[in-house]
């Protein structure tokens, strides 16, 4: 019997094994999922749980019933990979064989790598909203928020799902409004980047949004600390950003169990052909979603886009044929902007986001780098699609390539 052995549980790793459930021969391939727990989350529902519009309870399932019947499912810690054996131990002692590996463990965040974050703040007037945990702790807090310095403080890039520190701040500055405090407290984004858009298509037709909802962006920040005792962000350049609440989206890094396996870099993201996923050096060993270091988001989109092009390659793979299918970075996502409102954005590897319509080019019937009402209630949708027909590896009819049809670069 021959061995696939994917490594995590979340959304490419379950896409992966139900998808590939379906085209490998039973007979000859057993298929094997492991992970830490049987918590699935829809890790989007994270940012809306701050906000009371989303119950915690409501964003997890069971990750075996997201599996796909004939899949074995093994829960566990994973200690180390070691490719010279084609194993994998777990902390318990298990030890699984494989004839292909997928590393598909996804990215963490790592607030203890920032010094002050942890301190004696934390988990009172400094929070995150990156975990189940750390959500539902900042409802909680903002609950009692109604006067001071709220700042959203991104820590370093890569992170998962980029776009969400600046959907938080909008939401949160929408929903300041609605509850009559928003004159009493002050919005700050911090960014370690040049902006809070660094596109530059995206940036003209967006930045318009920041500046009319009075949120102050302070760029180029590359924390060195937080102060506890001044309740500040300092900066390596001396700068000091003073908070009553603090929203950090602390460090992300992948799992460690990569690193001490000496597959990762300096995050533990596993280095892989971008368009192919295959990890280098290596020729039975793939990451995807966010384990890996392709230079494109951290999102689920991604995953999806991605899982379908690695599939195919995959085939061709343990058949010893070249793998002729390339991903292009495509990623697409909405982007929350307050007030029932959401834009939406399809990008690639080469070519950053555009206006036009989307997924029907000239028709639509969304806009792109638009603010609407329809493409919030898309976002609304989303969940529903990502139970019944992501996950369990349904087609959805949206070509995994970015297309150029109905898009334009304003002059």
């Amino acid at each position: 019997m021959r061995e696939l052995l994917v490594l995590g549980g979340g959304t490419a790793g379950t896409m992966i094994v139900n998808k590939l459930r379906r085209r490998l021969d039973p007979t000859l391939w057993r298929i094997t999922v492991v992970d830490r727990d049987d918590a699935h989350h829809y890790q989007p529902g994270y940012l809306m749980v701050p906000f009371g519009t989303v119950s915690p309870t409501g964003i997890t399932r069971s990750r075996h019933a997201q599996i796909a019947d004939g899949v074995r499912f093994i829960t566990g810690e994973i200690d180390v990979v070691d490719p010279e054996r084609n194993e994998v131990r777990l902390q318990d002692g298990t030890v699984l064989e494989y004839e292909q590996l997928v590393i598909a463990t996804g990215t963490t965040p790592r607030p203890e790598e920032t010094p002050g974050v942890t301190g004696a703040l934390w988990r009172r007037s400094v929070h995150e909203f990156y975990t189940l945990e750390g959500a539902t702790l900042l409802r909680d807090a903002l609950a009692h928020f109604d006067r001071g310095r709220l700042v959203v403080h991104i820590t370093e890039m890569p992170i998962k799902c980029p776009v969400a520190p600046l959907e938080f701040t909008f939401l949160a500055e929408s929903w300041l409004r609605e509850r009559g405090v928003r004159d009493a407290v002050e919005v700050v984004f911090v960014t370690p980047l040049s902006g809070a858009f660094t596109r530059p298509i995206a940036a003209e037709r967006l930045g318009h949004l920041l500046e009319e909802r009075h949120i102050v962006v302070e760029n180029d920040f590359v924390v060195e600390r937080v102060d506890d005792e001044a309740a500040t962000l300092e900066s390596y350049d001396g700068r000091s950003v003073p908070f009553d609440l603090l929203v950090t989206i602390p460090l992300n890094m992948g799992a460690d169990f990569v690193g001490r396996s000496g597959l990762g870099d300096d995050l533990n993201y596993v280095p892989v052909d971008p368009k192919t996923f295959l990890a280098r050096g290596h020729d039975d060993i793939f990451a995807l979603g966010d384990a890996s270091d392709i230079p494109t988001s951290k999102a689920g989109s991604v995953a999806h886009f991605a899982v379908d092009v690695f599939v195919d390659n995959f085939l061709d793979h343990i058949a010893g044929r070249p793998m002729t299918h390339e991903f292009d970075g495509h990623a697409n996502c909405f982007v929350e902007s307050g007030d029932g409102k959401a834009l939406l954005i399809d990008f690639n590897y080469e070519v950053e986001p555009l206006p036009g319509r989307f997924p029907v080019p000239y028709v639509g019937p969304m806009a792109l780098l638009e603010e609407s009402r329809l493409n919030h209630l898309g976002k609304q949708a989303f969940p529903w699609i990502y139970w019944n027909v992501l996950l369990p590896g349904r087609p959805l009819p949206l070509p995994a390539a970015m297309s150029m049809a109905g898009k334009h670069a304003p002059a």
